[in-house]
């Protein structure tokens, strides 16, 4: 018993003193309201970019987002034949680089991975084209999340 309680004691000691964050698939994962964005990253190949060394900043669609798109598109954007127009939207939400909510001022704009620009309004609470930001600055090891309340569409 003794010698349990030291080896225990010992494992205490050396576990780190604060959980570490995941990345940015597993922090979307362990939320648990990304289901289709990251169903969708899969179909895309995009998963393994999502998880590599970043920093990204990802402006993230919910659940409900998707579901209010139109009958049938997320179905019809997961189909293999349209695996390029999935990958294009999927990367108009991600910015090269962390960028805090701090860092957002009215009418700025950022390039997405995609190759097109956002604009980030502030009157009425954090907005990218026009979408609300319902959650920032959750924090991942390779970069940031914001939770937005739709789907960006580039050309939009």
């Amino acid at each position: 018993m003794r010698k349990t309680l030291l080896a225990l004691s010992l494992g205490l000691l050396a576990a780190p003193a604060f959980a570490e964050t995941g990345d940015i698939v597993e922090t979307a994962t362990g939320a648990g309201s990304f289901t289709t964005l990251l169903s969708a990253a899969e179909a895309a190949g995009l998963v393994d970019t999502l998880k590599g060394e970043g920093p990204f900043t990802v402006f993230a669609p919910t659940d409900a987002a998707f579901a209010a798109l139109p009958e049938g598109t997320v179905e019809d954007l997961l189909k293999p034949e349209n695996k390029e127009k999935l990958t294009e939207i999927l990367t108009y939400h991600v910015v090269p680089g962390e960028v805090m909510s701090s860092d957002l001022t009215e009418g700025m704009t950022a390039e997405t991975v995609e190759g097109g620009a956002l604009t980030v309004t502030l009157e009425g609470g954090p907005k990218v084209n026009g979408v609300a930001i319902s959650q920032p600055d959750v924090d991942a090891s390779n970069g940031v999340i914001h939770v937005i309340d739709g789907v960006l569409m580039p050309g939009a």
